[in-house]
């Protein structure tokens, strides 16, 4: 009980900050005319969209930052070697985000950095992750608890979380075309891992990493409240590589590697339809599907924007639900 109310508070502050933080934000945003530059090949009824302010990631990662500080501070939670991953790869790759988005504006196109300086970025701080968490006494196993499977990696677990990591980050960013979405499947993903990491006593430091998970929760719903349709902000990179690469640490620290594949479906899945597609065109030189991601290929079938969006969010409860029943309770 004490937990749970540890985490209610958890998502309270982060709830408040960040509401209070992008009231203040957004004037900021639109007066140094932070704009969002779309993609000539997205659909026509995106281009109502243009000019809507970006590097709303803000919104969410300096209030979870600061009201982590705070119950610091409190003597809320304590300063764990695993803590402290999660907070590096969330700021790192946040602030990646942050320099791709930066580069975007200044250029007044849709080119930030390229693919290579992204991924080099990605992986030279998933390297640096690495190099902590194995100092900090990790082992190179990856448990499957429900089905009693231990498997020794050695040395290819660096791949392994350097895979999980880069694509997460990337996954979360691909699934971030529409309002609310990300923010939404994402707030659905922590909550998640929040309740799994409350009830992995066993390693350390995992109840003041759920308490994280808590305050991001609340800071993604306010959020929500200047990103639901119509959005009045956008993520952009700044917001959604950090959530990715932060959702796989989690799932790496607390070692429910296979129960995040279940509460990343969504995120995973239209990061695999924007492969079949590229594989399709380059093999084949035809279309699988009209548009990618998937969330664009239902738009040109003509569901409305805000369907998709629930019915993704509705998806994405089910398998967390699904993962809680797997990864904790049987």
């Amino acid at each position: 009980m004490y937990q749970l109310t540890k985490g209610v508070l958890a998502l309270m502050i982060g709830f408040i900050i960040s509401i209070i933080f992008g009231v203040l934000l957004l004037p900021m945003l639109k007066k140094l005319k932070v704009k969002q530059s779309l993609s000539s090949y997205l659909l026509k009824k995106h281009k109502e969209k243009e000019g809507t302010p970006t590097m709303g990631g803000l919104i969410f990662i300096i209030p979870t930052i600061l009201a982590i500080i705070i119950l610091l501070l409190w003597n809320k939670i304590e300063f764990s070697a695993n803590l402290f991953i999660v907070l590096f790869v969330f700021l790192s790759y946040g602030l990646l985000g942050f320099i791709d988005d930066f580069l975007i504006i200044k250029r007044g196109n849709n080119i930030g950095l390229t693919e290579f300086q992204k991924l080099a970025g990605q992986i030279i701080i998933a390297l640096i992750f690495f190099f902590i968490y194995m100092k900090s006494g990790a082992e190179p196993i990856v448990e499957v608890y429900t089905l009693g499977i231990e498997i020794h990696m050695g040395w290819f677990y660096g791949i392994f979380l350097l895979f999980m990591l880069v694509a997460s980050s990337n996954a979360v960013n691909i699934t971030d075309g529409l309002d609310g979405l990300a923010g939404g499947l994402s707030l659905i993903a922590f909550l998640t891992f929040a309740l799994i990491s409350a009830n992995s006593p066993a390693i350390e430091g995992t109840g003041d990493i759920a308490v994280f998970c808590f305050v991001l929760v609340g800071a993604l719903m306010g959020f929500l409240a200047f990103n639901s349709r119509p959005a009045k902000v956008f993520m952009g990179d700044t917001g959604s590589l950090a959530l990715g690469a932060t959702l796989a640490t989690i799932a790496i620290i607390t070692k429910h590697e296979l129960t995040f594949i279940i509460v990343a479906g969504v995120f995973i899945f239209e990061t695999l339809v924007c492969l079949i597609q590229i594989i399709s065109m380059v093999f084949f030189h035809k279309k699988v599907f009209l548009m990618t991601p998937f969330h664009h290929h239902l738009e040109k079938l003509g569901w409305k924007e805000r369907d998709i969006v629930i019915v993704f969010w509705c998806i994405g409860l089910v398998l967390s639900m699904a993962a809680i029943v797997f990864g904790v309770w049987y």
